[in-house]
């Protein structure tokens, strides 16, 4: 049976870990696959141009600049919340092409966990989750700051004296039964 000479046994001599691995298991390496299929999609993507450039890279600058200014948890808070008040709409643009490449030929439907198609809806819904997780954050700290947890009243440790180490005792349930 010929074999595809692009998919032959590598040598190990000059190649990766990634490259020995798929070569001891007679797989394709990422490089492969993704050197493959830009080969196969070549009339594709000069029927639909797509920019070559990634997209611009905001400037954080003044964000950083009044973080490290920043002296109390309200003013950290301003800043991150306009921090991510900028960064919610490339995020949810983001979230919205991976739930449509997921979608894809509908193959989202049934989709085994670690499909292709559950992978991308689990980042599509990470992408957001980043904003989520910094947003608590935020609030965890505020939290701490203006609404801390009541701190234990001496009385309290006083009345518990000797005994605040031992479990409390059994709840009695009568006597024992008979046999």
């Amino acid at each position: 049976m010929p074999r595809d000479p692009d998919f032959e046994l590598y040598d190990n001599v000059g190649r990766d870990a990634d490259q020995i691995q798929a070569a001891r298991y007679n797989l394709a390496t990422r490089g492969d696959l993704k050197r493959w299929a830009q080969r196969d999609a070549q009339p594709f993507r000069a029927a639909y141009p797509l920019p070559d450039q990634p997209w611009p890279a905001p400037d954080l600058t003044p964000y950083l600049d009044a973080l490290a200014a920043a002296r109390t948890p309200a003013e950290i808070d301003a800043v991150t919340d306009h921090v991510l008040d900028a960064a919610e709409p490339a995020l949810r643009a983001l979230s919205d092409y991976l739930v449509a490449a997921a979608r894809w030929k509908q193959e989202n439907r049934d989709a085994a966990k670690g499909s292709p198609s559950h992978l991308l809806m689990t980042a599509a819904s990470r992408a957001l989750s980043a904003l989520a997780l910094a947003d608590e954050a935020g609030l965890n700290r505020l939290r701490a700051a203006y609404d801390p947890a009541p701190a234990p009243t001496a009385s309290a440790d006083a009345s518990r004296g000797a005994t605040a180490s031992l479990p409390p005792a059994p709840p009695s349930t009568g006597p024992g039964p008979h046999r």
